[in-house]
C-alpha cells in the first residue's frame, strides 16, 4: 500500500499521453529498468562508440547481466510481456529477500529480533527498489544467501551462490569481503582450508562479466569506460557525500537530492555504530563496510537510500538493539520509515516523469 500510494503520486505528474505502459507501470520501470529492458529485448551491444553519452543505447553496457537473464527466462514462461516478468520476478524476490532477513536475524538472534529486522527491511526507504525493476532484490536475495551459507560453513556452495551475486551488481562485489573474512577465521581456528574456496569462487560473477564484454565487443575496459562517459563517475572518496550534505544544511532549499544525501549520511552514521554495538559476525561487518564505502567513493552518484539499502545487515543490527519495551518509539519510528518511502518512491517517479 505504501509504495502504490507513492507510484500514484509519480503517475499522476505524468505527462500525457503516456505510452502504452500506463503511468504507473512507466514509474516502476523508469531510470535503470529502461536500461534493464533494453538489455532484455536487445542482448548487450557489439561495439560501444567513444566518447559515449547517457542518451546512446550502447550505454546498456553499464549494466550487470543477471537480473535481465532471469526476466528473460521469466518472460518466457509468463503471460503480459517483458516488464509485467520483471515486475513479478521482483515481487517474489522482493518477498524472499525480507524472509531471508528474518532468517539470519532469528538464527543470530531470537524471533523477536527477527520480526522487527522483516518489518525494517520493508518499510526502509530504499525498499521501493523491491516494486522497480531494478537488480537490487536479486542482490539482496543472493548475498543474504551466501551470509546464510557462510554461518553453516558450506564453502562451496556460498562461493558459488557469491558467484552469482557478483554477476547482479556492481556493489554486490562486496560480498568478496565477508567470504575472506569468513575464510580467514576458519583457516585460523580450525586450519579448514576448504574456506578459501568462497572467496575464490566469490568474485567469478564479476570477472565473468567483464571478460563477456571485452569478447563482446573488443575492448577489455569497456564497462568501466561507460561508466566514466555516460554517467561522469569517478572517485571521491567521500568527498561529493560530504559537500552535498553540508550543502543541505547551508542551504536547505536549493535541492532534494542534497536533503537525501543529508539523510542517507547520517543514516549510514546511525547504522555503523549499531552494527558494531550489536556485535554481528565479523563476515556481516566486512560485507557491510565494503557496500558503504563502495557508496561513498563516487564523484557523480553517492549516498542514495536503495545503495544504503544493499548494506542490509545494519538493519538486522538496528532490530537487535532495540528495546523491547519501547513499543511507543517503535511506531513512531516505522512511521517516519513509511513517510520516507512514499517520500523517496514519488521522487525518483517524478524525476522519471519529467519530459
Amino acid at each position: 500500500m505504501v509504495l502504490a500510494a507513492a507510484g500514484a503520486v509519480a503517475a499522476a505528474q505524468q505527462p500525457r499521453p503516456t505510452n502504452a505502459k500506463g503511468p504507473i507501470l512507466n514509474v516502476l520501470t523508469s531510470w535503470d529498468g529502461l536500461w534493464y529492458f533494453e538489455i532484455v529485448r536487445h542482448g548487450y551491444p557489439t561495439s560501444v562508440p567513444s566518447p559515449i553519452t547517457y542518451f546512446d543505447p550502447e550505454a546498456r553496457a553499464a549494466f550487470f547481466p543477471l537480473y535481465p537473464i532471469v526476466v528473460r527466462a521469466a518472460d518466457r514462461v509468463l503471460p503480459g510481456g517483458a516488464v509485467m516478468a520483471g515486475l513479478f520476478v521482483n515481487l517474489v524476490l522482493g518477498a524472499i529477500a525480507v524472509l531471508l532477513v528474518g532468517v539470519i536475524a532469528r538464527r543470530l538472534f531470537d524471533a523477536d529480533v527477527a520480526g522487527r529486522a522483516m518489518v525494517l527491511m520493508a518499510l526502509f526507504p530504499g525498499s521501493f527498489v523491491l516494486s522497480f525493476s531494478y537488480s537490487e532484490a536479486l542482490m539482496l536475495v543472493l548475498v543474504a544467501a551466501a551470509l546464510l551459507l557462510l554461518l553453516d560453513r558450506r564453502w562451496i556452495l556460498a562461493g558459488l551462490v557469491s558467484a552469482l551475486a557478483t554477476a547482479s551488481r556492481p556493489n554486490a562485489i562486496a560480498i568478496v569481503a565477508a567470504c575472506a573474512v569468513a575464510a580467514w577465521l576458519a583457516w585460523r581456528r580450525d586450519r579448514d582450508w576448504r574456506a578459501w574456496l568462497a572467496p575464490l569462487l566469490a568474485p567469478i560473477g564479476f570477472l565473468a562479466f567483464q571478460l563477456y564484454l571485452w569478447a563482446h565487443t573488443g575492448e577489455l575496459t569497456v564497462w568501466a569506460r561507460v561508466q566514466q562517459d555516460a554517467w561522469n563517475e569517478g572517485a571521491s572518496f567521500g568527498w561529493t557525500a560530504l559537500r552535498r550534505t553540508a550543502e543541505a544544511f547551508t542551504s536547505p532549499f536549493d535541492s532534494a537530492t542534497n536533503i537525501i544525501t543529508m539523510l542517507c549520511v547520517v543514516a549510514t552514521i546511525i547504522g555503523i555504530y549499531v552494527l558494531f554495538k550489536a556485535k554481528l559476525p565479523a563476515s556481516f561487518v566486512a560485507y557491510t563496510l565494503v557496500v558503504i564505502a563502495l557508496m561513498l567513493l563516487p564523484a557523480t552518484v553517492t549516498a542514495r537510500p536503495r545503495f544504503l539499502y544493499t548494506a542490509f545487515p545494519i538493519l538486522i543490527a538496528g532490530a537487535a538493539i532495540w528495546p523491547k519495551d519501547e513499543d511507543r518509539w517503535w511506531g513512531l519510528g516505522l512511521s517516519l520509515l513509511g513517510a520516507g518511502l512514499v517520500a523517496v518512491t514519488a521522487l525518483y517517479g517524478l524525476y522519471a516523469a519529467i519530459p
